[in-house]
């Protein structure tokens, strides 16, 4: 499930692309499949890029992608990069964990071009808020969300590092009802049978591209979406 939309977000023919914080890699993934640029995805968890890996694997196997792709175990706060290599970066759902995330903006805008367009997505305040009261499991431990962000707090971070934002979008209302359901059970509590339902529901909603349920969505989004994201580019 894509958190950065694309239509706003437009990968060009030969563009060099970054996915900084990828996780699994859906948004690597995507840009993958529209085959027309290069690759790589990069996170410091290791078994987050062995599925990255596997699926990129495949999709080259399938002759969805033709490979123009590296998977990259590192710190976004010191990215191994020469200043200004890549024409689009996305940074989706890792500012709230990093130690510092002012340095994490100053090494993305470091290694992005001028003119290069930067995607960084993360939670809402709101959710942040009703998840941190009602379970500390959320935020207190290793790997876990160290702040919350308003609206205004990152964008102000992102313009002080020349960047010129273009776009906001709030998105993943769906998903706010997940983790809600999560800390209503307990986070640790994995095998809970109402959110396992729940995340069946979103599971499947995805496989079947039902018209109905985006729109929904869409208009939860004006009330609780669980992410921001911020469009800019480096002026």
């Amino acid at each position: 499930m894509l958190t950065v939309n694309f239509n706003l977000f437009r990968i060009e023919k030969g563009d060099k692309f970054l996915d900084v914080g990828c996780g699994e890699g859906r948004h690597s993934w995507e840009v993958n499949r529209l085959n027309c640029c290069k690759v790589c995805a990069l996170d410091m968890d290791y078994m987050s890029l062995r599925k990255t890996l596997f699926v990129l694997l495949h999709m080259d196997s399938q002759g969805v992608s033709d490979g123009k792709w590296d998977v990259m175990r590192a710190d976004a706060l010191s990215l191994p990069f020469q200043d200004a290599s890549f024409d689009k970066i996305i940074c989706a759902e890792v500012m709230e964990h990093v130690a510092d995330d002012e340095q994490g903006i100053r090494e993305l805008v470091r290694v992005l071009k001028w003119g290069g367009a930067l995607a960084v997505t993360v939670p809402t305040y709101l959710t942040e808020a009703v998840y941190w009261a009602m379970d500390e499991d959320y935020y207190n431990h290793p790997g876990g969300h160290v702040r919350k962000y308003k609206s205004r707090e990152l964008v102000d971070a992102l313009r002080r590092n020349n960047l010129a934002v273009y776009a906001i979008r709030y998105e993943h209302a769906f998903h706010s009802i997940y983790w809600l359901l999560r800390c209503i059970f307990g986070l640790k509590n994995e095998g809970a049978m109402v959110p396992a339902l729940y995340h069946g529901f979103l599971e499947m909603q995805i496989v079947t591209k039902s018209r109905f349920v985006p729109w929904m969505e869409r208009i939860l989004n004006f009330f609780f979406p669980k992410s921001i994201v911020i469009y800019t580019r480096k002026i």
